[in-house]
């Protein structure tokens, strides 16, 4: 299939913001796709080349791409730039540059899907000496083919950020339509997979009961089942009729597998970390029998018998050398909550019964291999559920969990079958550094506010943009206090001294290519006004990135 087809499908979906339309859009699409296609093509829907599970990635910067596309044109990078600016992202400028550029001689040779596909995959195993003139060497390969429209895109995927407003769900919802299977069968062989372009593929040559023999394979990261926050515990627990009740540990939540005789580490972010913990190996090794398994639990630093802050446990994470020190330095325990996969998956026995099979698979004998500390809770005894929490308060833990009792485990869904009690919630104290005039009746005052934490160099970078939680007056001053500081305008934005500082709350924090510090929030809402804090008092990345990976 050639690219352009492709391309013309990206647009489609780019011009409507109604998720009905590109789910129709990209089902009749997914119908044409020959077979050999069909895996790129989803994955490549989604802005990717490699499935979610794949520890491979194209490692590609916003700089190295800025470079290839000035070759690709004949103009400097200052002149990438500019155009990035005026158009919003590289993809866009790249278009612009290409239009500008109309007379140039590109190859005659029409790209396809597949030749794309495996060029951008090519990047991930570019390495050593001369890797960055290779790489853009490999890119070039594609964007002197390109017209425009594809080189938009080819930069677009190869930092993943296509920017057509489709996700997982609108994609499993089109293969769902496309080839005739019910949704919530789709939905069940995304989460166990983690794999689109494996589920289009067995839907369109085996419909739903190929899709139902898809299954967790140990090794293959899966996506963790997630939390909603509790409103209390004797709400939640009345709610849930039957509830078992954990300690919830300011640790990294870890998945370990096993298969054959590798065990392998993974993140509640899919990423491996095995090198980080040769020792969480050789406990996970000792404790559980000579069977393929993948359990849940938490890695915590630990010292003269109490948790070290989680951040410890995170530098052994970031260290590639020098292990062995770091383990004397952070020396951990592990705390098992959960099994998904016990010689056989597990998933869809409830939490009580996958607790027993946990319990009776693992020997705890060794001090470093624990279980969570649990009990098991109704409306009759509810002060057991609140003597825990107290417990794990004063353990130097962040609170408890609250699971029912009858349910599945259920990955990469967040609701209410398993909750989280913490003694005080999480925000962000972060600065103003510049802002967007509002529209409306909102329009004489400053309605979107860019927000900054300071980098290990004490640099600020922008994490996101909030106009959620102000009142009218909370507007009208802080539109006064940053007329009094801004530093330069133009057209509706503003760029302003950081001095005033806000306390966020936010629903998760994400990995963002958008904003320089890597991460962003979802759901950013103003708490509060800091005016008792200044920029030198506002939180670090350092902080937001190991809340990340311990939310």
């Amino acid at each position: 299939m050639k690219y352009q087809e492709l391309v013309n499908v990206y647009e489609a979906l780019g011009a409507t913001t109604k998720r009905l339309e590109k789910t129709d859009i990209l089902a009749d699409f997914f119908k044409r796709v020959e077979e050999e296609d069909l895996e790129k093509i989803t994955l490549m829907a989604l802005g990717s080349v490699f499935p979610s599970w794949s520890e491979e990635e194209q490692g590609i910067g916003d700089k190295l791409v800025m470079k290839a596309v000035g070759d690709a044109v004949g103009v400097s990078v200052d002149i990438v730039e500019d155009a990035i600016r005026d158009e919003g992202d590289i993809g866009a400028a790249a278009e612009k540059l290409y239009a500008k550029k109309a007379q140039m001689t590109f190859f005659s040779q029409p790209l396809t899907v597949k030749f794309v596909y495996n060029q951008l995959r090519k990047l991930a195993t570019i390495s050593g000496s001369r890797s960055t003139a290779r790489k853009i060497s490999n890119i070039l390969e594609l964007l002197s083919s390109a017209s425009g429209k594809e080189a938009k895109y080819i930069c677009r995927t190869i930092l993943e950020e296509l920017r057509i407003g489709v996700g997982e769900g609108i994609i499993r919802d089109a293969i769902s339509q496309a080839f005739g299977v019910d949704k919530a069968v789709a939905e069940r062989a995304h989460m166990l997979t983690n794999d689109l372009g494996l589920v289009a593929k067995v839907a369109k040559l085996e419909g739903e009961d190929g899709l139902k023999k898809l299954t967790l394979i140990p090794g293959r990261a899966v996506k963790p089942m997630l939390a909603q926050l509790s409103e209390g515990i004797d709400i939640s627990i009345e709610e849930m009729g039957c509830a078992l009740c954990e300690t919830k540990y300011d640790g990294f939540r870890t998945q370990f597998h096993k298969k054959g005789d590798e065990i392998t580490l993974f993140t509640r972010r899919l990423e491996n970390v095995t090198h980080a913990f040769p020792d969480a190996v050789d406990f996970i090794r000792r404790g559980f029998p000579d069977e393929d398994f993948i359990a849940e639990g938490e890695i915590v630093g630990f010292k003269d018998d109490r948790p070290l802050p989680f951040q410890t446990v995170l530098q052994r994470v970031r260290r590639k050398y020098d292990i062995h020190d770091a383990m004397k330095n952070v020396p951990i325990k592990i705390f098992l909550y959960d099994l998904l996969y016990f010689k056989e998956p597990v998933v869809d026995e409830p939490i009580i019964k996958r607790r027993e099979i946990l319990e009776n698979a693992v020997d705890t004998s060794i001090d470093e291999l624990n279980l969570s500390d649990i009990v098991k809770v109704g409306p009759e005894n509810i002060d057991d559920a609140v003597e825990l929490f107290n417990r794990s308060i004063a353990g130097g833990h962040e609170g408890i969990m609250i699971k029912n009792c009858a349910e599945p485990y259920i990955p990469g869904i967040r609701g209410k079958k398993m909750l989280k009690f913490k003694a005080e919630p999480e925000t962000l104290d972060a600065v103003i550094v510049g802002g967007t005039k509002g529209i409306g009746k909102r329009g004489e005052f400053i309605g979107s506010y860019e927000i900054a934490l300071r980098d290990e160099y004490g640099e600020l970078q922008t994490i996101t943009k909030i106009g959620s939680g102000f009142s009218d007056d909370d507007l009208a001053n802080l539109t006064k206090q940053m007329k009094e500081i801004i530093i330069s305008e133009k057209g509706t934005h503003i760029t302003v001294q950081p001095k005033i500082v806000l306390e966020i709350k936010y629903s998760e924090i994400v990995k963002s290519p958008e904003y320089p510090a890597g991460y962003s929030l979802r759901f950013p809402i103003v708490k509060g006004i800091r005016t008792d804090k200044g920029v030198e008092d506002i939180d670090t990345i350092e902080r937001l990135e190991s809340m990340y990976y311990g939310e």
